[in-house]
């Protein structure tokens, strides 16, 4: 690695050393030791010169937390901004891919000269100021390293039972990108009523000689109730055309270990801004609690089976952080396909695409037919 800081001349690039940076914007984090610029080292977990080494703590204070927010008063804030216009937020920039439309934030230099969500390359003449959105309450720091994060991808992949040979050697052959991704997290205390059936079943013989038989009957007993439940930091993807399948597979997330929000985590880093607004990202909420109230109804019912008439659910007290979770993507080709994986960066769990191997896929499925062909004629000749 070089060991001498850019020019003022330089503009955008991936890091200082990389590429250019803006000329006309001053350092956000410059280091005390050469000038340059800090960026989050993971292994250390605080702000460290790529050049000459030095490093800077974290400003957080002892006493600062990650706080709730009021769900209906962030509405009505969000109306008032709107109503009066959007300012740009101070010392964050943004840009956008023309190949995906995914839209970055970023403090000081510019992170990667690629998209990290489709690998495309980003036009940096499209920086702009960032505008006025919810800001994030909290950060969860990267964790996992770009190497750990290459040692689990292999790992993965070499697991891969039905991927194609060549695969599993070649691997995914692509560049990471370390991106801090938005989520909301809601709390809600749910009272919820309902009205139904308990169903028992029983048996009874019915018939006579040969056409004598068994048959399952159900009696049904009317049912109803109320309870509370409070639910408490479910976890919504914030981004629109980001693969939800896969990052909600990354779950849990060590939320516990969010700290509040602060620019200096972001130094030399992605973060994605939010495009699932905060009503929508509850109507998504709304829907996995609905479906965890059901569940439990049906419980409560009991019996052996249920008829569920009517569910009244109030939803009081909602709560919701806007957090940015860290996320090393990797979008890659192979035989002149595209794929995508995701690792949870404070976790190191991965998920993602990956080729299938149709001949393996093939030869299990007649060795299975093969085996319960086996199965059926020796039970033929017993």
């Amino acid at each position: 690695m070089s060991t001498t800081p850019p020019t003022p001349a330089q503009t955008y690039g991936e890091t200082a050393g990389e590429g250019p940076r803006a000329p006309d914007r001053p350092r956000m984090f410059p280091c005390e030791g050469c000038g340059a610029d800090l960026e989050f080292n993971i292994g250390v977990q605080s702000l460290r010169c790529p050049y000459c080494g030095f490093t800077k703590q974290i400003d957080i204070a002892d006493d600062a937390q990650v706080q709730e927010q009021d769900f209906h008063q962030a509405l009505a804030r969000l109306a008032e901004q709107h109503a009066r216009g959007a300012t740009a937020l101070p010392d964050m920039r943004e840009v956008r891919c023309t190949s995906c439309a995914a839209i970055v934030t970023f403090t000081g230099t510019l992170t990667s000269q690629t998209c990290g969500y489709c690998g495309s390359p980003l036009q940096l003449e499209n920086v702009h100021d960032a505008k006025e959105r919810i800001p994030a309450d909290g950060v969860l720091p990267f964790a996992v390293s770009r190497d750990e994060a290459t040692a689990n991808l292999r790992k993965w992949v070499a697991s891969r039972w039905f991927a194609p040979g060549d695969f599993k050697k070649q691997g995914a052959d692509g560049k990471f990108s370390g991106i801090y991704t938005p989520f909301w997290t809601f709390d809600s205390l749910t009272f919820t009523q309902y009205r139904g059936e308990r169903g028992e079943h029983y048996w009874v013989t019915v018939g006579s000689g040969k056409n004598k038989r068994r048959e399952r009957r159900t009696r049904w007993y009317p049912a109803s109730g109320k309870f509370q439940r409070f639910f408490d930091d479910l976890v919504i993807v914030a981004a629109r055309d980001l693969p939800k399948k896969r990052l909600d597979a990354l779950e849990p997330w060590p939320l516990h270990q969010c700290v509040p929000f602060t620019q200096q985590l972001l130094a030399g880093f992605f973060a994605r801004t939010y495009d699932v607004e905060l009503d929508e990202g509850f109507a998504q909420a709304r829907t996995r609690i609905d479906e965890a109230i059901s569940v439990e109804v049906r419980q409560r019912i009991g019996g052996d089976t249920q008829r569920v008439h009517d569910i009244d659910t109030r939803y009081d007290a909602i709560t919701f952080k806007h957090l940015l979770l860290p996320v090393w993507m990797m979008a890659y080709r192979f035989r002149d396909k595209a794929y995508q994986v995701v690792i949870n960066a404070a976790t190191g769990e991965v998920q993602g695409d990956r080729p299938y191997s149709w001949v393996k896929i093939t030869l299990t499925v007649l060795a299975g037919l093969a085996v319960a062909g086996g199965i059926a004629f020796v039970a033929s000749q017993t």
